[in-house]
Formats: C-alpha cells, sequence, structure tokens
C-alpha cells in the first residue's frame, strides 16, 4: 500500500468505533481517538502516544466516576490563579483546579490531598532588545544595550495520579510589561499565596501520617480512670471520653 493509500485509508475511534477523517483524530498506542473520546480524557492528560485503548477505556470509566463523585464535593476555600481556581474541600481532604464557573459540568480531576507532592513558582522574564535607527537607516543596539521586558509568573502543582504528575498554571491573565507594577504585585500575590498554601498542605498531610504510624501510648483517662490507648477519635476505649479535649 503506498503513501497516499495509507493516508486516505479509512479510520476508526479505537473506543467508540467511529469512522474518522483526515483531521479531528487523536493518535494513540493503538490507533487514533475521535474528538468527542478524546474529550471525555482529564484535561491534564497528555500521555496519548503512549496509551492503549484499554489504558484509554479505563481512564474513562475513571473519569465517568470522577463526575459522579463531584456531586459531593463542598468546597471550603477557593484559592484564585489568574482565572483558575483551586477549590478545596477540607473536610473531605480533596482539591480541584477549574476555570469553569459551572465546574461540575466541565469535570475537573479530583485530587486527594494525600496525591499533592509539591508546588513551585517561577517567574518568566522575557527580554526583547530594542534597537535604534542609524543616520544611514541602519539597525544598531544601544550602548549599553536596552531591552524590552515582560513578566509571566507560572504555577507547576506536582500531584501523584494515575493519569498526569503535573498541573501548569499561568496565573497572570495577560503577559505583565511593567515589573513592580499593580499587575506584577497581584500576579505575584497570588502565586505565593497558592504555593504555599499547598506546600503546607502537603506538609500537614505528612505529618498526619507520620502520627497515625507512631505507636500509641497508653494514658490515664481522666473520667473513668482506666489505663486506655485513645482511639482514632482520641477517645477513651472504655467510657469513651475525649481524652485531652
Amino acid at each position: 500500500m503506498g503513501f497516499f493509500d495509507k493516508m486516505f485509508e479509512k479510520k476508526e475511534c479505537a473506543i467508540c468505533g467511529t469512522e474518522l477523517g483526515l483531521l479531528g483524530k487523536t493518535k494513540i498506542n493503538e490507533g487514533y481517538l475521535c474528538k468527542e473520546c478524546a474529550g471525555k480524557l482529564s484535561p491534564c492528560f497528555h500521555g496519548y502516544r503512549s496509551s492503549t485503548a484499554d489504558d484509554i477505556r479505563e481512564q474513562i470509566a475513571y473519569r465517568e466516576a470522577n463526575a459522579e463523585r463531584l456531586a459531593s464535593f463542598n468546597p471550603t476555600r477557593t484559592l484564585s490563579a489568574g482565572r483558575t481556581n483551586i477549590m478545596l474541600d477540607e473536610d473531605a481532604g480533596l482539591l480541584i483546579i477549574t476555570s469553569q464557573s459551572r465546574w461540575r459540568d466541565a469535570n475537573p480531576d479530583i485530587i486527594e490531598f494525600s496525591q499533592v507532592l509539591g508546588c513551585d513558582m517561577d517567574i518568566d522574564e522575557h527580554r526583547t532588545e530594542i534597537y535604534r535607527e542609524t543616520k544611514d537607516g541602519e539597525r544598531e543596539s544601544y550602548n549599553p544595550p536596552r531591552y524590552d521586558l515582560d513578566y509571566d509568573f507560572n504555577l507547576t502543582i506536582h500531584v501523584n495520579t494515575p493519569y498526569f504528575t503535573e498541573i501548569n498554571l499561568r496565573v497572570n491573565d495577560s503577559t505583565i510589561d511593567q515589573r513592580g507594577s499593580i499587575e506584577y504585585r497581584e500576579a505575584k500575590r497570588q502565586a505565593t499565596e497558592v504555593r504555599d498554601a499547598l506546600v503546607q498542605l502537603r506538609q500537614e498531610t505528612r505529618d498526619s501520617v507520620v502520627a497515625a504510624k507512631a505507636p500509641k501510648t497508653a494514658v490515664t483517662c481522666p473520667f473513668c480512670g482506666a489505663t486506655t490507648i485513645p482511639d482514632a477519635s482520641g477517645r477513651c476505649e472504655y467510657c469513651g471520653g475525649a481524652i485531652g479535649a
């Protein structure tokens, strides 16, 4: 089969069987995905070419379950990163990242606090040299050289999930052209707040795991006087009194 014959050979979506045209399809390890099936995957997912059809089916099933879990997701705190919100359900130990006002319809991935590994903030400085024109109409550099500078604030959230390990966000909606401007300071404030909150969340989660694994120590219950090892709720195993409350 020649090159052009292969190019125009009919192809079907590896998941739903829809016939595919030349455009609007996504290559995976075993065939192609139609636009509709690709749209069912996580917006943070990029490993198409290394994924088999079975991998894609598993992820679609995960995404369907994720949509059901969102019904009980209850945000108690919201961090802003430009148009993107990091919404935390602190009672359930979960978070989502979304730029949609109707976020349940967008089906953002639910991430457990324990899956957050850290967060990095980067300030990207872009330098464009400014030139002047000579009497002869030639372009030459100033001495010393002059530059037009602009800035972008970026966050990289590191996570441990089956389908992606990083979430990349640009905090400022448009490139900032003046260091120290109101836009620069606000973008820096938001980026710093998100980074510090997620780093703190990671540390608190690790501390909780360490505390849970620590050997239990017997204490005397102030209510019934029994020697007891407090349960997971910090209560006496005999009378149920709140020890240390």
